[in-house]
């Protein structure tokens, strides 16, 4: 490796960066011509006008410096040998900035450290006065592999959440008698420290282990934390001490902007965080209870990595159907389900398969959990008299080509949507109701008469989450025929290969890692049409699809579990039980 002060280690080569490209790559003299033109446009960095033209990949420029200037290349960066006596001296926001990492002592007097660009000399500089004029030593890495490495590098080195569980309870005295005072000043006093970092570390730590919500619950002597992850509840870490409730819950909520003195009623708040270098919203709930103020926040990650219908878990057949649904000029698209069964991901996938430049889409939602470029999205406000169904008029007179409504609740909101529809618009939303089949008798139980139902309605989507297993730890094993009678397949009279999960560190010993949908989807014909108006019960209407092909949840969920993505306890537990709809 290369030992050398900063301005060495990156001028050993006298050559500028084009024509180092030139002479190690691939690159022609024509590209770089045309991107030192956009470069002098744009005011990028060349490599990036190189790599996002395509005339190079990120590899190439790597090597092809690391060639020239004598510096090895790494893939990777094993975050845990990182020398976390160094990240105490360098600051996460400096590293992140400059794409560098601070590895260790390669020798006495000879600082190692990760850069994405060793020809950027002044951050090099600024670590050679930091580490009282230590040589640098350069190993190159990608800025994606650096950046990834920070996180999990600086992340191992905060407190344990029991450390600075123990630190807050030691301080209580001065907390308690702030926080009775004036907890106003709670933020900026220096003796709540230790709570700041418990209630930082709590965040992180759901980050890290995948959680959706944090529930923070108060008994009579101990505070209990659980984290949400795929839709089950566990318990990581020991109880906090009771005492440290009232300090937890003004902290949390000053993060929400709400009232900390208001203690008597039920609070909903919105936090916005950067945790390891990815955006969050965070939704707040507090209601009070007989020990204190019960807290639960959702940890919803700024992403579109969700919004794509193959991943959600769709077939090619339902693919196809939703394809021509999401599609249409108008009508109505319901999904149904419980609460947390992925709903509003669903709809927000349709949205993204479908929004463009030509098309004026406008949601109304409650809260506003997804944003989308293009879309324009409305939170209802209670407050300000701001319903589903008082929005919806205001958005029909935006001139849109789609809609979606967060949740049908009323009679109200239900005509509303009926008449967008009636009227060439495409509405999208969401109903509770356990099937597919049983959201046109809500409707027609709302009061909404069901010619209109009919004539409006062209789908219904009803959707489960079940886990997934462990790639890492699932095992191979024969089934018996009773297990595949639950799940509603015909014992093919031969021994049939399912998985499930053992549990191993990358899921928590749990045997699971994700969750994926499992679907229903029903397609408004003439015939359920003729149904409808003749007022039968959903189990009339859904024995009707089933009839000309709907497939139903646990059928869809049976073949999942046929394909190794998921278990027959997954399935069993998600989906109700409907006889035998499938055979292996």
């Amino acid at each position: 490796m290369t030992s050398a002060a900063p301005g060495a280690a990156v001028g050993a080569g006298s050559l500028e960066l084009g024509e180092i490209l030139l002479r190690e790559t691939r690159l022609s003299p024509e590209q770089l011509e045309a991107a030192r033109v956009r470069q002098a446009e744009s005011q990028e960095r060349l490599a990036d006008v190189l790599v996002e033209e395509g005339f190079l990949n990120a590899d190439e420029v790597l090597h092809a410096l690391g060639q020239q200037l004598g510096l090895p290349v790494v893939a990777s960066i094993d975050s845990d040998a990182v020398d976390e006596g160094l990240l105490v001296r360098v600051p996460i926001g400096f590293a992140k900035q400059h794409r560098l990492l601070p590895l260790g002592w390669a020798s006495e007097g000879v600082l190692q450290v990760a850069v994405g660009d060793p020809l950027d000399v002044a951050p090099l500089d600024d670590l050679h006065l930091l580490f009282d004029g230590a040589e640098i030593e350069l190993v190159l890495a990608r800025e994606p592999v650096i950046l990834n490495a920070i996180n999990l590098a600086y992340d191992r080195g905060v407190t344990s959440t029991d450390q600075l569980a123990t630190e807050a309870s030691d301080d209580l005295d001065a907390l308690a008698t702030e926080i009775s005072h004036e907890p106003q000043d709670l933020l900026e006093s220096t003796d709540d420290a230790p709570i700041i970092r418990l209630v930082n570390s709590l965040l992180q730590r759901a980050v890290k282990e995948r959680a959706s919500d944090i529930h923070i619950e108060p008994f009579e002597h101990e505070i209990r934390v659980r984290f949400r992850i795929d839709d089950v509840l566990y318990e990581p870490m020991k109880p906090l001490p009771r005492s440290l409730q009232p300090a937890i819950a003004s902290r949390i909520k000053i993060m929400g902007n709400l009232d900390i003195a208001e203690k008597r009623l039920p609070q909903d708040g919105r936090i916005r965080l950067k945790i390891a270098g990815r955006d969050y919203d965070v939704r707040l709930s507090t209601v009070p209870v007989a020990h204190g103020e019960r807290l639960v926040l959702r940890l919803l990650p700024d992403t579109q990595e969700l919004l794509d219908l193959e991943k959600i878990g769709f077939n090619p057949t339902q693919l196809g159907a939703l394809d021509r649904i999401i599609k249409r000029p108008n009508g109505i698209f319901l999904v149904t389900g419980p609460t947390g069964s992925g709903k509003t991901t669903t709809l927000h996938a349709c949205l993204a398969k479908i929004n463009g430049p030509d098309k004026n889409i406008i949601t109304i939602e409650d809260p506003v959990e997804i944003t989308q470029e293009g879309v324009g999205q409305i939170e209802v406000n209670p407050k300000i008299q701001l319903s589903f169904a008082t929005g919806l008029r205001a958005i029909l007179r935006q001139d849109p080509n789609v809609v979606l409504v967060g949740e049908i609740r009323d009679k109200e909101t239900a005509d509303i949507a009926i008449q967008a529809s009636l009227t060439g618009h495409l509405v999208l939303s969401t109903l509770h109701t356990n099937d597919a089949a049983s959201a046109l008798t809500r409707l027609v139980d709302m009061g909404v008469e069901p010619f209109l139902v009919g004539s409006s309605l062209v789908a219904v989507l009803a959707q489960r989450l079940v886990r997934v297993l462990c790639r890492q730890c699932r095992e191979a094993y024969e089934t018996t025929d009773e297990e595949l009678r639950e799940i509603g397949v015909k014992p093919p009279g031969r021994p049939v290969t399912l998985y499930r999960g053992t549990g191993c560190a990358a899921c928590s010993h749990t045997g699971y890692r994700g969750r994926i949908g499992i679907f229903e989807l029903m397609v408004i014909d003439d015939e359920i049409r003729q149904l409808l108006s003749q007022n039968v019960d959903s189990k009339t209407i859904k024995a009707t699809a089933t009839r000309k092909g709907m497939g139903t949840l646990r059928a869809d969920g049976a073949r999942k579990v046929l394909a190794g993505t998921t278990s027959v306890a997954e399935v069993v537990r998600a989906t109700e039980e409907e006889g035998a709809v499938a055979q292996v």
